[in-house]
């Protein structure tokens, strides 16, 4: 999916190994990564490493199988400069489409080279799309079974600290659909991350703005919205706000960003992704154009809320920028020092 088409669907523990196998991070080949030892690192649900490839020196790709889900999930990992000493854990979600389709942080910014001198293991999960990451009430005809939150906050970090010879601290960031998902994500488990960073996100999802924005998201990939949280009545909508329980934020360092919608120095005929395409463009400042003033809009509405609450965040309110990706680079780029500061780097 393009980055357009990204825009258009945001529209409608019980650990059994130890740091020993950390130490074969940095120089095992892909077959002794496969030769994985009986007692992989597992969760206390059974959630379990299945395997792992080797990418190159610095990447690999860890296969997880959830027990919630009853798949094994792909997880992306960029290891940290220096693996000499346990490091911490950035979890870094795609948008809508779950890095599923062409609209992936690697594919669309610098991540890999961003991170070429940074100590942080980065994780990115391959799944989800138009999920929201979150647990889903019911198994959904298109979509599948979904339980993101019990992944992303109970199944996967002991497997992931056991297999890379963490530190244990965590941030998590996301963009557009995950810009929502990572704050309900760290209500959920407020003692898991250090750190959050929210790009171009819409924070609310029990208001009718809010429950319509959700519901054209999970619905443009063919999903039933009232299978993730119900009908709109249903407490799930409220109890999966991020606006709602702001309170639960309370101690999180915070990065919240947001273009206002207004065409921006990204939004150019040879800007990220236009490559010189007159209708490329067009598309990016009418469509993106439009969503990233509707996030923009909720975004103050978590500002609001927080402020009146005294919780401390830092808003990056953008002048200009649409809904796109040479933005989303620049967000992530930005929230960094916060980020790093956070987990101690």
């Amino acid at each position: 999916m393009s980055a357009i088409g990204h825009c258009r669907a945001l529209l409608i523990v019980a650990v059994v190994t130890s740091a020993s196998l950390f130490g074969e991070v940095a120089a095992a080949s892909a077959d002794e990564w496969r030769a994985l030892p009986a007692d992989k690192p597992a969760s206390a649900d059974g959630s379990v490493l299945d395997h792992i490839e080797q990418v190159d020196d610095r990447q690999l790709n860890m296969y997880v199988y959830s027990a919630a889900m009853e798949k094994v999930i792909l997880l992306e990992v960029i290891r940290p400069a220096d693996t000499s000493v346990p490091r911490p854990t950035l979890y870094l979600l795609n948008g809508a489409g779950g890095g599923q389709d062409s609209a992936t942080w690697k594919a669309k910014t610098d991540v890999v080279s961003f991170f070429a001198d940074k100590n942080v293991n980065v994780v990115t999960p391959v799944g989800g799309a138009f999920s929201y990451y979150t647990d889903w009430q019911k198994p959904d005809p298109t979509l599948g079974l979904n339980k993101w939150t019990t992944f992303l906050t109970e199944e996967l970090p002991p497997i992931v600290d056991a297999t890379l010879g963490t530190t244990g601290e965590n941030a998590i960031a996301g963009l557009s659909m995950s810009g929502t998902s990572v704050l309900s994500l760290a209500q959920h488990a407020p003692s898991l991350y250090r750190a959050v960073g929210s790009y171009s996100g819409c924070a609310e999802t029990s208001t009718k703005p809010g429950r319509d924005y959700v519901t054209f998201v999970v619905s443009a990939r063919g999903g039933d919205v009232e299978n993730m949280w119900g009908p709109p009545d249903d407490p799930d909508w409220v109890a999966n706000d991020p606006v709602v329980n702001a309170e639960k934020l309370r101690g999180i360092d915070l990065y919240v960003s947001n273009g206002s919608g207004l065409p921006g120095h990204h939004d150019t005929l040879n800007g990220p992704d236009v490559n010189g395409d007159p209708g490329v463009l067009a598309n990016q400042v009418i469509v993106g154009g439009i969503i990233e003033a509707g996030t923009n809009q909720c975004t103050y509405r978590l500002a609001d809320r927080l402020n009146a609450l005294g919780i401390p965040a830092t808003f990056d309110f953008h002048p200009t920028g649409t809904h796109s990706w040479g933005y989303w680079q620049d967000d992530l780029h930005n929230s960094w020092p916060m980020i790093a500061s956070s987990l101690g780097i």
